[in-house]
C-alpha cells in the first residue's frame, strides 16, 4: 500500500474517533439546538469524504470491507459544493 494512502486511512480513522468522541453522551435531540456539534460532524465527515476522494484505486480493491461507494456518495456532493 502506497504511503499516501496509509496517512489517508489514518486521518480517516482519526476523523470517525473524534466524530464518535463528540457524540458520546449525546441525543439525537442535541443536532437540532447544538450547532457546534453539528459543525463538527460535518467537518469530520468532510475529512473523512476527502480522504477516501483521494485513496487509490488499488488501496480500494483491497480494502472491499470499507464502504467505498457510500463514503464518495456522501463526500462527493460536499466536496463540489464547497469547492
Amino acid at each position: 500500500m502506497r504511503r499516501d494512502d496509509l496517512v489517508r486511512l489514518q486521518h480517516m480513522l482519526d476523523a470517525a474517533e473524534e466524530a464518535m468522541a463528540f457524540v458520546q453522551g449525546r441525543q439525537r435531540a442535541d443536532l437540532d439546538t447544538d450547532r457546534q456539534l453539528v459543525l463538527a460532524l460535518v467537518k469530520e465527515v468532510e475529512i473523512i469524504g476527502e480522504a477516501a476522494f483521494q485513496m487509490s484505486e488499488e488501496t480500494r480493491n483491497s480494502l472491499p470491507e470499507i464502504p467505498w461507494v457510500d463514503i464518495n456518495w456522501y463526500a462527493t456532493p460536499t466536496r463540489s459544493c464547497l469547492l
